[in-house]
């Protein structure tokens, strides 16, 4: 039916070959892709329809000659584009988890079509009328909560879209949008590229001395996949530091492995300095347009901090206490060493440090962390006893890569309520670090219940060899774990409002929530045992495991912050502003200098040019979100602990209240309805052991 739509100027929508596996709903278990028929050459021709159809569907919205309602604007908007939302979200998540030359390329082509897309629809001035007359009844509309809520929303969107912008100024926006997309795309491929490139490639097994048996085996087969027999290679991971230097005993190859890491896409043939300075000026100039002092202005005026101040209060905060602690601990490190540590040995001298503290050492608790148990005996065991969710395996569903595991997660009550997709191993092809992504959102307007996906980075092991995780591994499934939930107890209406589609200071929130239960006694008692023996971990190991984990907090805070400051640094300068792109390194340490925060030893967590978060995905602007965020988590741990902890009781107040709403009201209305009042900083303060 949708076919035989036309475009509203006449042109017939694009045809699309029912062979094709995006020409129609998928037909397998709660719609998922259709992974073992979807190729490569399939994504353009679906692309290509998928735009047409919906801006026929807008056409005929934005041209109906009856008067605006909610049901034939709104409603109607909510149900366009489902051809192009089945091809786009299966696109954009396997783009990041299972790249290859032909996609990367259509990547390039595509994403400024897209922008240019979403364009057409919210700078249409039809359309707009329709939504603005919505807008100005909605109350006398008698309109439920989350339908005005929805309607707000849209009216939110078309304004910062520039629907109220006169003709010209729109035509210069839609080429900042188109512009700004094709340099986010070109910076997240140079990412993956030079990350590749720069795997450090080690030919003599004995400057691997400080690694695990089966580190040693998993570097051997890393280096084996590149043709390089007789070698061992360590990936980088996305961070700026990477794991491996808390082990390395050989300082040269430490000092290696860091300069690799900060030398990523910085000259050279996957340059993005570049890319980062007509990628800011860009955005700088947008937001200009559209009316606000700064593109941190403009982002953060729809986030639940609000404003680019209020960021900074937080961020300043916690800084001046990281950095505080970070002292103190440079002088232990310094006294251990013999000589000040650089970037490159703060990490092994802090690990040596802290064998000595706890009397802890990773190696031990490793054999306690089996990959498969930590998963089925520890986080998903926590979301039963939360949430009443149970897991069973599916083996009979196609995967697009044979490590990734599908589990279908059903309620208390029996009935279905979600897919669940666990992408472990780092590969080639695959972007580093770890996220989340959704192949399809939950909505009852659309009878969609919602498959979402983990995406982690474990390097994979031997055949036969088990998976063994750091406790810092473990914490990052039950965070990704925690994004999961909040797709899958979505339970709303509108598409839109669904599931994650929250802002990014409250996003991380769920995630931040989740990972307590890697730290709570009756969890990891069910999951952390030896996986040769069965034995249980030592309650004494546990409690050194757990009292390790604050310490080095100085580090871990402050290089956050120095990334969070550099990054809200950059998107508030003026577009004539902007520093060249060889001095953008410098304007990093001059931002953090300015704060009183710059120091040397302990580097940002992201310098620019691979920092993938602002300059690629969702978080310019607002990487302040995961502090933000972690503020409303430890609140959320006091409460529920308050409240006698891993109980049905509390999942059933937090699921309501929290994890099934989506964004079907604000957020700050949502977290201060469950915790009865404004945020507190005091749980996270104490929880670092920043005081």
């Amino acid at each position: 039916m949708l076919a035989a739509l036309t475009m509203g100027s006449g042109a017939r929508a694009a045809d699309l070959s029912p062979d094709n596996p995006f020409a129609k709903p998928s037909a397998l278990p709660f719609e998922l892709p259709p992974f073992d028929r979807i190729h490569d050459q399939d994504y353009a021709p679906a692309f290509k329809a998928g735009m047409a159809l919906q801006l026929a569907e807008i056409a005929n919205i934005a041209g109906n000659p009856e008067p605006a309602t909610f049901d034939n604007t709104v409603v109607a908007m909510e149900r366009s584009g489902e051809l192009l939302n089945r091809v786009n979200l299966a696109f954009s998540n396997l783009i990041s988890a299972n790249s290859d030359d032909a996609l990367l390329t259509l990547e390039t082509d595509i994403t400024p079509k897209l922008a240019a897309h979403e364009d057409e629809i919210y700078l249409n001035a039809k359309l707009f009328a329709r939504i603005d007359a919505l807008y100005d009844q909605r109350d006398r509309l008698q309109l439920d909560p989350e339908s005005r809520q929805l309607l707000e929303r849209y009216h939110i969107d078309f304004l910062r879209a520039g629907a109220r912008l006169g003709a010209a100024e729109q035509r210069k926006l839609r080429r900042l949008n188109q512009q700004i997309a094709a340099l986010t795309t070109k910076f997240r491929q140079n990412v993956l590229k030079a990350g590749s490139s720069g795997a450090i490639v080690v030919d003599d097994v004995a400057q691997l001395d400080g690694l695990s048996p089966e580190q040693l085996s998993s570097a051997a087969a890393a280096a084996r996949e590149r043709k390089l027999p007789g070698h061992w290679l360590i990936a980088l991971q996305n961070t700026t530091t990477q794991p491996w230097l808390a082990q390395l005993k050989n300082r040269a190859l430490r000092e290696r492995i860091y300069r690799a890491s900060i030398e990523r896409a910085r000259g050279g043939k996957y340059d993005n300095t570049v890319v980062i300075t007509r990628l800011v000026r860009a955005r700088a100039e947008r937001a200009r347009l559209l009316g606000y002092a700064s593109y941190a202005a403009y982002a953060l005026e729809d986030q639940t901090a609000q404003d680019p101040a209020a960021a900074e209060k937080l961020l300043q905060q916690i800084g001046d206490a990281a950095l505080r602690a970070a002292r103190r601990d440079a002088a232990e490190l310094q006294q251990l060493a013999g000589f000040a540590p650089q970037p490159w040995d703060w990490q092994y001298y802090a690990e040596q440090l802290r064998r000595q503290r706890y009397d802890f050492d990773d190696a031990r608790i490793k054999p306690y962390f089996e990959l498969n148990r930590v998963i089925e005996d520890g986080v998903f065991y926590a979301a039963h006893e939360l949430y009443g969710l149970n897991f069973r395996e599916r083996h009979d569903l196609p995967v697009y890569e044979p490590d990734v595991r599908v589990f279908e997660v059903s309620d208390a009550d029996g009935s279905p309520l979600a897919l669940f997709l666990g992408d472990y191993y780092a590969r080639d092809g695959k972007q580093g670090g770890a996220w989340m992504d959704n192949f399809v959102n939950q909505s009852t307007l659309l009878g969609q219940k919602a498959v979402v996906a983990n995406h982690l980075n474990f390097p994979k092991p031997e055949p036969g060899e088990p998976t063994l995780l750091s406790f810092d591994d473990v914490i990052a499934l039950f965070h990704e774990f925690g994004h999961a939930l909040h797709g899958m107890l979505s339970n709303v209406r509108y598409p839109y409002l669904s599931g994650t589609s929250v802002p990014n200071d409250f996003v991380e929130y769920p995630s931040q929530f989740n990972e307590m239960w890697a730290r709570e006694p009756a969890v990891v008692a069910h999951f952390a045992r030896h996986y040769q023996t069965g034995e249980p971990l030592p309650a004494a190991l546990l409690e050194q495991v757990i009292a390790s984990q604050q310490f080095d907090e100085g580090f871990r805070a402050l290089e956050y912050v120095e990334a969070a400051l550099t990054d809200l640094a950059i998107h508030q300068l003026p577009a004539e502003g902007v520093p060249a792109a060889d001095q953008l390194l410098a304007f990093e340490s001059t931002a953090l200098k300015t704060r009183g925060l710059d120091y040397a030893p302990i580097p940002p967590r992201y310098h620019f040019p691979y920092f993938l978060h602002i300059f690629s995905n969702d978080y310019a602007a607002r990487y302040y979100s995961y502090l933000w965020s972690e503020v409303l988590a430890r609140d959320t741990g006091a409460w529920i602990h308050a409240h006698g902890g891993l109980t049905r009781a509390n999942g059933e107040v937090l699921r309501a209240k929290i994890l099934s709403r989506g964004r079907s009201e604000e957020p700050q209305l949502l977290f201060r309805d469950f915790y009865g009042g404004p945020p507190d900083v005091g749980p996270l303060i104490e929880y670092r052991r920043l005081q």
